[in-house]
Parts: C-alpha cells; structure tokens; sequence
C-alpha cells in the first residue's frame, strides 16, 4: 500500500486520497486514484529505492523567480521574437536553426564564456523544442510534446543545468495494464519486477536469487549466439512470456514493426530487474524543474543580450529567399535528410506521436489513474499508454492545494506522420544515415548537432552533453565538432 506519512508537503492534495486499492486491482473503475506517492512523499518511490536519488531536496537556483517573477507558468513572450521578422536582425557569430536543447546550450555557452552572439530561429511559435511545457486553461501543467523526465547520470550536466531552475526529487515510475495468466488485466511496474512476475503468472518470488533463477529458466539463448534482431534479443533477456505480454504487442505499437524486423539493439537493452526497484529509471540523480521545463530556456535565453530569438521562422524559406543575415557559422539542429532534400535521397524513417488529449470535469477524487504514466501494451487497444499529468510534484500551487479538481489524461499513438521523435533502427536507415553524414562532413560553416541532425535519440542530458562537449572543441580548437559519435553516448530511452 502507498500510502503518505505525515508532515509530507501538499497536504490538501495528498488528502484527495491517501489509501489505495490493491495494485492488482482489474476493474479500471477501481483503478486506485490520487497522487502517486510513498512514504517518502509525492513521485518518490519507496523509501529503499528512493534513497538511492541523490537530489533529496529543492536544489538549483531559478534566476527568473529570484527576480520577482511570481508566474508559475512560462512567460509571454515580446512581440518581436514572436513576430519572425528579421529586418531588425544584425550579423551574428552562430546562426542557430531550432530552439531546443542543443541549440540553447550552444548559445547559452557561448555567450557566457565567449562573448560570442547567437541568432536562434524556430518555425515554432514557443521556445524548449520537444521539451516545451505550458499550464493550460484548467491550470494543469502539462507538456505540448509528451512527457519528459529528467535523470542523469552525468555530474558535468546536472550541475550545468542546476544553473536555470530550481529542481525537485522524483522517482519516475510506471505501471503497466497487462493481462494475467487468466487474460485479466492487472495494474504491474513496468519495467517488469518481482512483483509484476508474482502477479501475472502467480509466482512467489521473494528474493533477488530466485528472481534471477526465473529469469534463467525462462530465456531463450539466440541459435547462432548474439541476437540477429529485437525478437531474438527479447527472448534472450526476458524469455517468451514476458515477451508476449509486455513487449511483443508494445513494440509493434510504438515501431509499426515487430520486433523481429527491428536491430537487436532495440530490444537488448531491456532491463531484467531482480529487485523490487520499479523506478524506471536507475540514474544518481533524478529530478523535475520546479516551474516546468520551459522556465529552463527562459533563464538560459531570454535576459541576454548576446542572443536573440525569432520564431514562427522557417528556416528553409528564408535561406531560399535569401533573408538569413549574415553569420560565421550555421548550428543546425534540425533533421538532418531536409537539408538535403534539394539533392532527392530518400528520407531517413522516423516515427512520431499523436496525442489524443481528454479533460475529465468531475474524476473520482480528482484523478483518473492510479499514476503519471500507465502503459497498454496489448494489441486490444491501438494507443501506447495514457500520461495523467496531474500526478507530477511541480504543478502549479492550485492543483497542489486542490483547487483544480479535474484532470487532463493523453493517449498517445504512435504514428509514421507528425513531428519526428524516433529514428527507427535498422540496417537500411543507418546506412541512408552514413551517406548524410558523410555529406555533413564536409559542409563548410555548418555544425550539424542534436537528436535529429545526428539521427540519434538523445535522452536531454544526453543532448545537453553532446552540446558542452562540442563547446568544449569549439574553445579547445576553434572548431565546433563533436568530441565523440552519437553512439558513444549509448542508448536513449526511445518510446516508453
């Protein structure tokens, strides 16, 4: 049972519901409600594993709020960075195409240590990239791209970004509606866990030890020896049932492919928990921004007078029509195949999501499901899983004092069509991808970096790594390059 001890903070909110019903609860009318929480307060996980966090407390500093900026929500932004007009635009040392995160670290960096002045271009209307969060009009803070959560374990990054927001401990956890044995479908932690193997194949696991033992009488070793694709790669971590249950459908889902038609890579990084951790995420230190993501960008970009920001700004249209002012170097953060779509290759794949946002007016105790994020990884329903974000600890002041009683619910599809999030990894992409790269190689004035350039998932401290270290060239050597390929920085977290 979750349930929350005293002197936990947000204590009108916590009281929407401190007991729960059994995890294994079927009936989604009974699924538990309120705030996930343990003992160790709202979004941690049990006090064991919570532990193990090392932010335990509001730390960092928001230069913003310091200054008397009472909004919880991101600031309105000047007409003129909204209005996409450059005439008013000078010369600049670093032409910066996408406002994300590389972008804004590059920027951000070479302001502070350099001197040095940025033109940052978006064809958004909103600066923070993917990572873009806002308080909508019931005042739930939620985020336009799908939920984002922060977990490093990169000291050089958590102290960079401790610099632009104060932050607050959290333990992101997932739970998953899987059917048991019996096709009941049963509320377990994803990834998998003693606890969700007890649950849908009634085991009685008990120890880390006998964990392990299942997991070895249930794997699959690959016939010729390493995994020659994600099914392969699949069966050989977590076994068939498993498989079938949790993965096989999700993947299919997420990939329109099946694990069999995706690299090994995919699905090798699987985690085969022993304990019974179910934090998503293993990483020192993890956290979230206290006044939401975008407050981030805001203090990295908006009171300097070295960088200047011009949205609703399409990059391509104007470098066509001749516009772009003049610059020392181009930073382009963008897909890398669009900048090269004049010489017709074929598009590199990626998959995208579609969100299917609901308000619910009157949610029994104020919330629809039992946690932020709960996956649906059966072929039964064509959406991934519903974020509910009302259970993160940095909403605004009147959700956490239970003045907005409803509750904002996502259902997210994966999709071929839409923004692209996800390169899709397999032999034929990679080798379209080196064929661009080598293009990028010799591009004269142009530093290719970030996600999309690099057709790499980078998780954000990934990305923000892969920016100081090309900083760290640019001082070292006066190149802007980066200290080390895309892979090194190992796999991202892809779709969840």
């Amino acid at each position: 049972m979750h349930r929350l001890g005293h002197g936990s903070p947000c204590l009108t909110w916590l009281s929407l519901r401190t007991a729960r019903v059994p995890r294994a609860s079927a009936d989604l009318s009974q699924m538990p409600t309120g705030p996930f929480a343990s003992s160790v307060g709202i979004g941690r996980a049990e006090p064991e594993w919570a532990a193990l966090n090392r932010v335990q407390e509001t730390v960092g500093k928001d230069p913003i709020f310091q200054a008397g900026e009472a909004s919880e929500a991101p600031l309105q932004l000047d007409g003129a960075i909204l209005s996409g007009d450059l005439s008013t635009v000078g010369s600049c040392d670093l032409l910066i195409v996408g406002a994300g995160l590389s972008g804004a670290v590059l920027a951000e960096r070479c302001s502070r240590e350099l001197g040095m002045s940025s033109l940052i271009l978006d064809k958004r209307d909103h600066i923070g990239g993917n990572c873009y969060d806002y308080v909508d009009e019931h005042g739930i803070r939620c985020s336009k791209y799908g939920a984002h959560l922060f977990h490093t374990q990169f000291e050089r990054v958590w102290d960079y970004v401790l610099q632009f927001s104060e932050w607050i401990p959290f333990d992101h956890r997932v739970k998953g509606l899987v059917p048991d044995q019996d096709g009941v479908k049963k509320l377990v932690p994803i990834p998998p866990t003693q606890e969700s193997v007890n649950t849908l194949f009634g085991e009685r696991i008990q120890t880390e030890e006998e964990m392990q033992a299942w997991y070895d009488k249930e794997r699959i070793p690959p016939p010729s020896g390493d995994p020659k694709n994600g099914e392969e790669a699949a069966l050989s971590r977590v076994g068939p049932r498993l498989f079938e249950k949790v993965f096989k459908h999700y993947t299919k889902k997420q990939w329109d492919k099946y694990p069999a038609e995706l690299d090994a890579s995919v699905l090798l990084r699987l985690p085969c928990r022993t304990s019974t951790d179910d934090r998503y995420f293993p990483d020192p230190w993890q956290a979230l921004p206290m006044r939401g993501y975008t407050r981030i960008f805001e203090n990295m970009l908006l009171n300097d007078p070295n960088i200047t920001i011009r949205l609703n700004c399409d990059f391509f249209k104007l470098k066509e029509a001749g516009s772009l002012p003049s610059h020392k170097l181009l930073v382009y953060t963008g897909q890398i195949d669009s900048y090269y779509a004049a010489l017709g290759m074929p598009k590199l794949e990626y998959r995208s999501l579609r969100f299917e946002e609901e308000f619910l007016q009157e949610p029994e105790d104020g919330f629809f499901q039992e946690a932020m994020v709960v996956n649906h990884p059966s072929p039964d329903v064509s959406f991934t899983r519903i974020v509910e974000y009302k259970h993160i600890p940095n909403q605004p002041t009147a959700v956490k004092e239970g003045k907005v009683r409803g509750t904002l619910i996502a259902r997210e599809y994966s999709s071929a069509e839409g923004e692209p999030y996800y390169p899709v990894p397999n032999p034929a992409n990679r080798e379209l991808y080196e064929k661009y790269a080598a293009l990028a190689a010799k591009e004269e004035g142009v530093a290719f970096v970030g996600r999309l350039a690099s057709y790499k998932y980078f998780n954000m401290d990934q990305a923000i790594l892969n920016a100081l270290e090309m900083f760290d060239n640019l001082k070292e050597t006066g190149k802007l390059e980066p200290k080390r390929k895309p892979e090194d920085f190992g796999p991202g977290d892809g779709p969840k």
